[in-house]
């Protein structure tokens, strides 16, 4: 008779693209969300908590074809081997569909306009990265029912503030803003209007989204005739004859343009500024107020004289302005919020102005090249996503934050440690007098330390100072029978006592003792007087 085969053991390991998070990440992700909120709260937006599962179809452009029904999202249809199969879920893709199903819903019952942040994980069934997960954390806050861009004006100050509130400080960050009108118009320009033009369309912005990467010789080619890269493979261009090329490169290069113009200038326009107004995206370090109000009114003018011939262009310039206006009457000028063309930002979803928040400083890779750390947020208007569930259109704006990349960036400028301190440790000398250590730990957790009882096996105490030590715990608490006999109990300063052991002499070390002898009543003021020490809060 042969032997039933043994279930195999499933394999530990997360699924590809997934990871998991431990102590500090958790807790120090949990402080920015609370940080954001604050912020989000003080310009009135409600919390909203969603459902993490949607219906496919409330998802709109995720919607699953017939072959590859998990494309762009985790998919699943209900009672999919019955008689009558059910509806295709999805978990949730981004934060804003679920809101505009939300506010198609309710609409009724909510105030008009509905102002509400979101947080939580979304799911995107894409192939992952290195940094890029299939599970990640967004942290949003929309305003649906304002048609006036008095919204996108506050979402960009809102922005700017929670920047600053988690630890990035002025200089350190620009939040660029375009409009989707302007590009519109700058195609009618270029006579890239109308539905026999999409596919054009559809090549031109791409090269202008990738300027940084190749250059303008590199998008000029992708607006001609095309453009063969280093490996020899060749990309087709959208075809557009020199005069259309000619005002595409002007509205991609019309930062540049400006920069040349500030620093040629007349002398309020460079002042004493190393490098004139290039300072602006580049060298945040170098920004000079007097140089930086004049940039937005510059940027204005050169872009309305490439869209001047089209309504919808001159539209989104008007837009533009209003939005620079409001910010400047609140104190956000270009030396935090800047007016920058050349952000293309899924502007096949946006119908209105958009903005990205970019980290402005360097860091080092993996491989230890400087890289510029980039955007960390981003967001615009978007007024036709309510109507798929209305009909009507619903004019709506807000923001993204990543607040997993926000937190990498505070890692990678040192502003925050990834060791997470530990609890005080009361160690177990004598198993059966679990009640007074409890005790102990019961007065440090009123007194609002954090703080446990081992609850390991108490045989070695070395192991009891070794998973202290694996904890990063700053205190250990020691009362044996002695200690007990005599009223008293003995602190272990673990930091101190790690720092001894690094560098200390025997004389030095016998001079700076770690270890406290104090009466038992004086355990949980000299526990602060250590913590305080150290620079440890409650």
């Amino acid at each position: 008779m042969a032997k039933p085969k043994k279930t195999p053991r499933p394999k530990a390991q997360t699924p590809k693209g997934f990871r998991d998070y431990f102590g500090a990440e958790v807790t120090q992700r949990a402080e920015m969300l609370q940080a954001i909120a604050g912020v989000y709260h003080r310009y009135g937006f409600d919390a909203l908590e969603s459902s993490g599962v949607e219906t496919v179809e409330a998802l709109g452009k995720f919607l699953p074809d017939v072959d590859r029904p998990n494309e762009g999202v985790f998919a699943w249809q209900e009672d999919a081997e019955g008689d009558k199969p059910g509806d295709w879920l999805a978990l949730r893709y981004d934060l804003t569909a679920p809101l505009a199903r939300v506010y198609a819903q309710h609409q009724n019952d909510l105030p008009k306009p509905y102002r509400r942040y979101a947080m939580g994980p979304v799911w995107r069934n894409e192939k992952p990265g290195p940094g890029r997960f299939r599970q990640f954390y967004q942290c949003d806050a929309d305003t649906v029912g304002a048609p006036s861009v008095a919204a996108d004006a506050e979402i960009c100050a809102m922005l700017a503030d929670c920047l600053e509130e988690v630890g990035i400080p002025r200089g350190d960050y620009v939040i660029r803003v375009n409009n989707r009108k302007v590009l519109n118009g700058v195609l009618e320009v270029a006579g890239l209007a109308g539905d026999d033009k999409e596919r054009e369309r559809g090549i031109v912005l791409r090269a202008i989204d990738k300027l940084d990467r190749l250059g303008p010789e590199g998008v000029r080619a992708l607006l001609g005739e095309g453009r063969k890269d280093e490996s020899g493979d060749f990309a087709e261009g959208a075809g557009l004859d020199e005069a259309a090329s000619a005002a595409i490169m002007r509205f991609v290069l019309a930062n540049d343009i400006i920069k040349q113009k500030l620093q040629d200038g007349p002398a309020e326009y460079s002042q004493t500024v190393p490098g004139g107004i290039g300072f602006l995206i580049k060298d945040p370090q170098s920004r000079d107020a007097n140089i930086a109000k004049i940039w937005n009114e510059e940027i204005l003018a050169q872009l309305l004289s490439i869209v001047q011939p089209s309504k919808i262009g001159v539209e989104g310039l008007q837009e533009l302005s209003t939005v620079s206006k409001l910010l400047a009457a609140q104190g956000y000028g270009p030396d935090r919020i800047v007016i920058d063309p050349s952000v293309v930002r899924g502007l096949g979803y946006y119908t209105g102005p958009v903005y990205e928040a970019e980290l402005t400083f360097d860091i080092q890779d993996e491989k230890g090249r400087t890289r510029n750390f980039g955007s960390v947020a981003g967001g615009g208007r978007y007024d036709d996503l309510v109507k798929r569930f209305t009909g009507q259109e619903v004019p709506a704006t807000g923001v993204s934050i990543g607040v997993d990349r926000l937190l990498a960036a505070l890692h990678a400028k040192g502003r925050m440690q990834i060791m997470e301190q530990g609890p005080v440790v009361v160690t177990v000398m004598d198993r059966d007098r679990m009640a007074d250590y409890q005790t102990m730990v019961a007065e440090l957790r009123q007194a609002g330390i954090r703080a446990e009882v081992y609850l390991g096996n108490p045989k070695n105490f070395g192991n009891q100072l070794k998973y202290a030590d694996k904890r990063g715990s700053p205190v250990a608490v020691i009362e044996g029978g002695d200690e007990k006999a005599k009223g008293v109990v003995q602190v272990k300063d673990l930091i101190l006592g790690a720092q001894i052991a690094e560098s200390a002499t025997l004389e030095e070390w016998k001079d700076r003792p770690s270890q406290f002898e104090v009466p038992r009543s004086d355990l949980v003021a000299k526990v602060r007087e250590i913590l305080a020490q150290h620079g440890i809060g409650k």
